[in-house]
């Protein structure tokens, strides 16, 4: 639930920007010009943003008399009629938010917007114009040669394409959510916002009409799911500053709303799409994961249907579906400089333990509940392996997390091969997809503010009594989510999510009494409408992540697609690898600082001299892990990476059989170890270079390791090799152990090492003594080497009792027996916690 709802409306829909000199006076109003408030900004800043709001709410004679008093004070000359010293800049529906680059901070505003649906009375509207005005004056501005370029690449981020608000419903969450929120009893709300009560105004204020108390909720003001919210960040400075109604919460993707008629009863179908503002960019550059759990092209995509013969959401009947794509979540990447229409997918990092799936099935377990539902539509079955990385990878990874869910909240996991399928004659795609669309339905259930209508009750479907989900007095919930995925998750994702969509789609219209059986059939109106629905979903989703619309399309997999459809699929295929290969680079730098996952920030590297955007998206990771084993290794290993190689210090990784000279020595150091592998041939020693690459040297590495092993010499040559291979401390090591040792320590040394010996040589029935115990129990005795009369008296160790302690609690740890935590214990842990991840 969120932390503060209340039941207003944004008072806060039309704008208009005042400027003097010094100031700029931001004039907000609801749409009736009521009730208004007024931000003031400073323009005498030349990099802070000093914003000031009196939070108060002001009647349009007071608003007129107060810009009245600004103009008259802030003229040239007292009492000068010609000039004026207030001048209005521009007129706006919304404030997109604030950002700086190097210089002063810039104010963006929402000057055009477009009605795109009607939800419960809710407009939901989308960007169309916007405009970006430079707050600091020019007598204060301190200009930077790189301002201009920030500029432009902040500006890439087309604000008017498929940018969406609404001033009175939140949507970044679902219809589920908002109207659970919604069926609060308002006398629970009024307890609790009793000054924003008194603010706020009736949706029917303007209209003259009463609503009845109790029952009349208009809107909601919930924290948003800041996940799908886009200006987050540009709105973060002043989120703690200003009103709330200051703030507007815009979302990327898609909006798009149909009306059918179902035996003369309106029904608005609306299709809403949140592209996630975590990790997100463009097809080649975001794959898979980063280390917080959030994937790539993550799409949450929701269908809502409502009666629109009655526009209420208390009085209404409402019912939507919530399903998700979003890619594989592995760490994983695509390499594009190979200009190669599709390149080698390679696995980054190995994840054995599935912390990354676990983080990302965390967050939709939150979100959703279980079951979670995973519709993996990549390749199972091919040559050259591909595709197929990625599915061993999940499946190892969800059989793992399994492991730790109980059984009846486990991940769901259903491989199809789509590609598969659609090349062969025999089989039909959609009707595959439709039977597993069925199932999922059945096992998610969806959401309806309405109890089930008394027809199923006189007519109950054999379908309708298998439904899952969670029924309520009110209505029904969606518990779980369908996950969707292929590589790109576009265009076999898109054509699954639609059938999935039109199996619940019939559920909806059942659960409102406009059919008779949960069932709907292809090439009627109805579905047809719906096709086209997700057909502009799919082509918009796919333009902002590929580049290009869909390649291939519904009637493609029903295979009814017109021939002229292969030359548009072609012409596709080129716009999405043009993309790709040439702008998408420019692209994801947009996104970057858009989203503010990079702040220029003077003496550090610009955005456009950054090698990778890796660090950006990855905050845990301090650095990227060598691949190969040579990284690993010291300077002074050459090719036998064995430890127990003798080397000098200044052996460098360069091969050390570079010449000749360093053969013989090689030989003779690699003998000194007995698991140290052989030399290698001449042939392979006289073809290594010192320009070989570590993939060589690895490679050879590995040969030498499989060679026949060295064969032991006879005791005179081994002799022989010993006085050879002996060197002075400092040659070897760098360092003379024995030049900081006083004469004492030297002579206890010798001592020590003289008694030894002599005791090595005594008889071997005085080395061990046995002694029988009374039980008839061998007992071994071993004797100290030193002698009785050592002035070190040498003493078995003794075991104190805490120690004793700590193993048998180890011990009955081991057994199950867990011992309960002493505050000691408690506080070593909290600051274990504490230095570890806080």
């Amino acid at each position: 639930m969120p932390t503060a709802a209340a039941p207003i409306i944004s008072s806060v829909q039309k704008l208009v920007l005042y400027e003097t000199r010094a100031r700029y006076f931001l004039v907000g109003s609801n749409h009736a010009e009521t009730k208004y408030r007024v931000l003031k900004i400073d323009r005498t800043e030349p990099k802070d943003l000093v914003i000031i709001d009196d939070r108060h709410v002001y009647t349009q004679q007071e608003v007129r008399e107060l810009l009245g008093r600004l103009d008259l004070g802030n003229r040239t000359k007292m009492g000068q009629k010609g000039s004026s010293g207030l001048f209005r800049a521009v007129s706006a529906f919304g404030v997109v938010g604030f950002v700086r680059f190097l210089e002063g901070y810039y104010i963006v505003l929402i000057t055009k917007r477009r009605k795109m649906a009607d939800i419960g009375g809710h407009a939901i509207y989308k960007i169309e114009d916007t405009n970006m005005i430079y707050i600091p004056n020019d007598s204060v501005r301190i200009t930077h040669p790189d301002e201009a370029r920030y500029l432009r690449i902040f500006q890439n981020v087309d604000l008017s394409s498929n940018f969406y608000f609404s001033y009175s419903y939140d949507l970044s969450h679902s219809l589920q959510y908002n109207l659970t929120v919604l069926r609060m009893p308002l006398e629970m709300l009024k307890s609790e916002t009793t000054q924003t009560r008194q603010e706020s105004f009736d949706i029917f204020e303007d209209e003259g009409l009463i609503t009845q108390g109790g029952s009349g909720v208009f809107g909601i003001c919930s924290e948003p799911y800041m996940k799908y919210v886009w200006n987050g960040e540009l709105l973060d400075i002043i989120k703690n500053a200003v009103h709330r109604d200051w703030l507007l919460y815009i979302i990327h993707g898609f909006c798009g709303q149909s009306k059918l008629l179902i035996y003369g009863r309106p029904v608005y179908v609306t299709l809403i799409a949140r592209r996630s503002s975590k990790f997100a960019g463009t097809r080649f550059l975001k794959r898979g994961a980063n280390c917080e759990g959030d994937v790539a092209n993550e799409v949450e995509t929701e269908q809502i249907l409502c009666d629109a013969s009655v526009m209420s959401f208390t009085a209404g009947s409402y019912s939507s579906y919530v399903q998700v794509r979003g890619s594989v979540p592995l760490y994983w990447s695509q390499d594009i400089s190979t200009m190669m229409p599709k390149p080698p997918i390679t696995l980054d990092q190995a994840d054995p333990f599935a912390h990354v799936a676990a983080l990302h099935f965390d967050q939709m377990l939150q979100r959703f509940g279980s079951p979670i539902i995973i519709l993996n539509l990549v390749k199972e079955r091919e040559k050259r392996k591909h595709e197929r990385i990625l599915s061993e990878e999940l499946v190892a990874a969800v059989m793992y997390l399994n492991q730790f869910l109980p059984p009846e909240h486990t991940i769901i996991y259903i491989p199809w091969d789509m590609a598969k399928y659609t090349k062969s004659k025999l089989c039909n795609v959609l009707d595959r997809l439709n039977v597993i669309a069925e199932s999922v339905v059945k096992k998610t259930g969806f959401f309806v503010n309405r109890p089930d209508s008394y027809c199923s009750t006189l007519r109950p479907d054999e379908k309708w009594n298998e439904l899952g989900g969670c029924v309520i007095p009110t209505g029904r919930l969606q518990t779980g989510v369908l996950r969707t995925n292929c590589v790109d998750c576009l265009d076999r994702t898109n054509t699954a999510q639609f059938m999935v969509g039109k199996c619940a789609l019939a559920y909806q219209l059942y659960s409102l009494g406009l059919i008779d059986k949960p069932n709907l059939q292809f090439d009627t109106d109805a579905v047809r409408l719906f096709e086209e629905l997700y057909e502009d979903h799919g082509d918009t989703l796919s333009l902002q992540y590929g580049g290009s619309q869909l390649v291939h399309r519904v009637k493609t997999y029903r295979k009814i697609a017109p021939w002229t459809q292969h030359s548009k699929d072609i012409m596709q295929t080129l716009s999405r690898y043009y993309s790709n290969a040439f702008s998408d680079a420019d692209r994801q730098d947009s996104i970057n600082l858009f989203l503010g996952v990079f702040h220029p920030t003077e003496g550090k590297p610009h955005l456009w001299e950054l090698p990778t955007d890796f660090y950006l998206h990855h905050k845990n990771t301090m650095r990227l892990l060598p691949t190969r084993r040579s990284d690993f290794m010291p300077k002074t290993v050459g090719i036998d990476p064995s430890p127990f190689t003798v080397r000098k210090p200044d052996e460098t990784g360069k091969s050390v059989l570079g010449n000749k000279s360093n053969r013989d020595e090689a030989v003779l150091q690699r003998k000194t170890a007995a698991s140290a592998p052989p030399p290698p041939s001449e042939e392979a020693a006289s073809s290594s270079s010192e320009d070989d690459s570590g993939t060589d040297r690895e490679e050879e590495g590995s040969v030498s390791q499989r060679s026949t092993p060295v064969k032991m010499a006879d005791s005179g040559d081994s002799a022989k090799v010993t006085e050879n291979v002996v060197q002075p401390m400092k040659e070897v090591y760098g360092i003379n152990l024995s030049d900081g040792l006083l004469e004492e320590d030297l002579s206890i040394y010798s001592r020590f090492v003289q008694l030894g010996q002599s005791q090595h040589r005594q008889d071997k029935s005085s080395q061990q003594l046995y002694s029988r115990c009374p039980d008839g129990v061998i007992k071994l005795t071993p004797i100290s080497a030193f002698s009785q009369d050592n002035i070190y008296e040498v003493q078995p160790p003794r075991v104190d009792r805490k120690s004793t302690e700590i193993f048998q609690a180890h011990i009955q740890a081991g057994q199950g027996i867990t011992q309960p935590l002493g505050k000691e214990d408690t506080s070593m842990y909290r600051e274990y916690i504490r230095n570890r991840y806080l």
